[in-house]
């Protein structure tokens, strides 16, 4: 009797891990799915593409390989009726023999440019240094950026359509250069330039101030 009891604790015993190895079979049906029937990690990151701030016009955008730190906007009137980045390049060129253009935008009244035209000029699109506000240390040339609207702002006001595309304009540079407002000049209060009305004394600098965000 005692050994009956033995063997049947022995069959019983070897019927447990005979069950237990059939387990493996069910794993392995169950990895007969492949990585290759899985959705592949790299279908997610093809699908990833670079931001791109597509609320302004591509041209604002710099190439990324020569883009600069800029600390500071100078605010500019031309003095003049008319103009556009062709006729001031020719002026800058001929009248102060300079390479260019010396701003990093032009904003148009209408005459040679559209209404609130923003016009980039090469100085922008290849990130050079500016030529419209001499200062000792010449930092406002090196380390701002030069915006000019067409008109004269001591005769008379720029229009609303050239408000509107610079304020469009400065926030999208405070945005992508952290510039707050008190560091938006008009060239007359750059601090180390030379005595100017410019961007005269009708140009609306609070008005503009309290459209900006920060």
């Amino acid at each position: 009797m005692k050994a009956f009891i033995i063997c049947s604790c022995f069959l019983i015993l070897s019927g447990c891990v005979y069950n237990e190895e059939s387990a493996p079979r069910i794993v392995y049906e169950s990895t007969s799915i492949g990585p290759q029937s899985l959705p592949l990690p790299i279908k997610h990151y093809e699908k990833v593409e670079k931001k791109i701030d597509t609320s302004v016009p591509a041209n604002w955008l710099p190439d990324s390989k020569i883009e600069k730190k800029w600390t500071a906007i100078v605010l500019h009137h031309s003095g003049t009726d008319n103009g556009n980045v062709a006729i001031f390049d020719k002026w800058h060129r001929e009248g102060n023999h300079w390479e260019g253009v010396g701003y990093n935008f032009v904003i148009g009244n209408g005459t040679d440019s559209g209404d609130g035209e923003v016009e980039i000029t090469y100085r922008w699109s290849e990130q050079r240094t500016g030529a419209h506000c001499k200062t000792p240390d010449n930092w406002a040339n090196e380390s701002s950026i030069g915006i000019c609207l067409v008109g004269d702002f001591d005769r008379s006001v720029p229009t609303a359509k050239q408000m509107q595309s610079l304020v469009k304009l400065i926030s999208f540079l405070q945005t992508r250069y952290g510039i707050s407002k008190s560091r938006i000049y008009g060239h007359n209060t750059t601090p180390g330039a030379r005595k100017t009305a410019c961007p005269g004394k009708k140009f609306p600098m609070a008005q503009l101030k309290s459209s900006l965000n920060f």
